[in-house]
């Protein structure tokens, strides 16, 4: 008798703490794929994570007869940590990323830690239409939409680092459609036009649009998007694309990056690009135009800061082996104005690069030797040459 009210206690008593079970929150539901995702009970919530560490050695030399060694780079140059996911409906989505070495905050320009790349929060009105308010990349060049995780040589080239439009706070809105087979993409912002994460701005507002047409469809998931044809693309892919961004009184050198001007300056940037793939070839180049009328701002004691006006462009091409061993070239030139001609040298770069994919893009091995060439348009400086030597180790999720 004891033995059984002993066991109807039991009972009773796994059956309690079962029905209280049942009332608590379970866990919630991991996945894994591109990064680690979590999506809540009720399904309302979704937050994937991921991160990445860029870990670069690379030297510079003298000259290009002369391989004493003139500077050494050693450091983490990138580490994000991304988090994105969707709020209460799919359709509501958000990104955060934050970056945390000091190559990365933009310290030197802006005097903070400059933490903060990207906080954006997006409506899709349907599967073609979509808009976003808060701080992210603007529609540019194809090189700075591309992701620097998803670049086939340790960084991006001096084209892209002297022309580029970057991030900054605004609204943004994307449509894509076809005609037919052929895909188109449009984008375009209205943002601050002082960059990231600056808390005020003048009356100047920024203006950025971009076309993209993809006449054979769009790449494999998403190729358009990342460096090399690491899809194998089976048939021809091609984009083609324009950008044009118009940034008033702005007052920093690059509109949305660099130093501050002493007085503010209208900028207007043109920009082409053209992407190709196939069976692990791949092709792109980069053409970037910036203007302003009067570039050259000067304070009281006489120091000039001045917006760097004129023509980049950039070749780059590249074939992936089936191993995941890929050989890359790249031509770079970058010209100023006759306007500041005095102050600043025409710049070329010569690379060949060579890497290891052991996981895509994510886990990889990244090396590129460079001939860069300096020479003055204009008055009476020394040029100067110099190899550049690099070494890089991605991993990330």
């Amino acid at each position: 008798m004891i033995k059984r009210t002993f066991s109807l206690t039991l009972i009773c008593l796994a059956g309690f703490y079962g029905a209280i079970s049942q009332k608590i929150t379970p866990s919630p539901y991991f996945t894994f794929g591109k990064g680690l995702g979590i999506i809540s009970p009720d399904s309302l919530f979704l937050l994937n994570i991921r991160f990445r560490i860029q870990n670069r050695a690379a030297f510079r030399t003298e000259g290009i007869d002369d391989f004493t060694i003139d500077q050494v780079e050693a450091r983490v140059r990138r580490l994000r940590l991304r988090f994105d996911g969707f709020l209460y409906n799919p359709r509501l989505t958000y990104l955060i990323q934050l970056s945390f070495s000091r190559g990365d905050l933009d310290f030197e320009d802006t005097a903070f830690p400059n933490i903060v790349r990207d906080a954006m929060i997006i409506y899709a009105v349907n599967k073609r239409f979509s808009v976003g308010l808060g701080q992210t990349k603007l529609p540019g060049n194809r090189q700075r939409v591309v992701s620097s995780g998803d670049l086939q040589l340790p960084d991006r080239s001096i084209v892209n680092t002297t022309f580029n439009i970057d991030r900054d706070f605004g609204i943004q809105a994307y449509y894509n459609n076809y005609i037919g087979k052929f895909y188109y993409v449009l984008r375009g912002a209205i943002s601050s036009g002082e960059g990231r994460n600056i808390s005020t701005s003048d009356s100047g507002l920024s203006y950025t649009g971009r076309l993209e047409l993809l006449p054979f469809g769009p790449f494999t998931n998403g190729g358009d998007y990342f460096e090399g044809d690491l899809a194998r693309e089976p048939k021809p892919k091609v984009s083609i694309a324009m950008s044009a961004s118009h940034n008033e009184n702005t007052t920093r050198t690059g509109g949305q990056l660099g130093k501050f001007l002493y007085v503010p300056k209208d900028i207007n940037t043109v920009i082409a690009d053209f992407m190709f793939k196939y069976q692990g070839w791949s092709l792109a180049c980069e053409w970037l135009q910036r203007n302003s009328p009067d570039p050259i701002t000067m304070n009281a004691g006489g120091d000039i800061r001045y917006v760097y006006t004129g023509f980049g462009q950039n070749y780059q091409g590249s074939y992936l082996f089936k191993n995941k061993y890929e050989i890359v070239g790249r031509y770079s030139q970058v010209t100023p104005s006759r306007k500041i001609q005095l102050l600043d040298d025409q710049t070329k770069q010569f690379t060949i690069g060579a890497n290891k994919y052991l996981r895509g893009h994510r886990i990889k091995f990244q090396s590129d030797i460079t001939l860069e060439k300096n020479e003055w348009l204009q008055g009476s400086n020394l040029n100067t040459d110099g190899w550049i030597v690099r070494f890089q180790i991605e991993a990330g999720i």
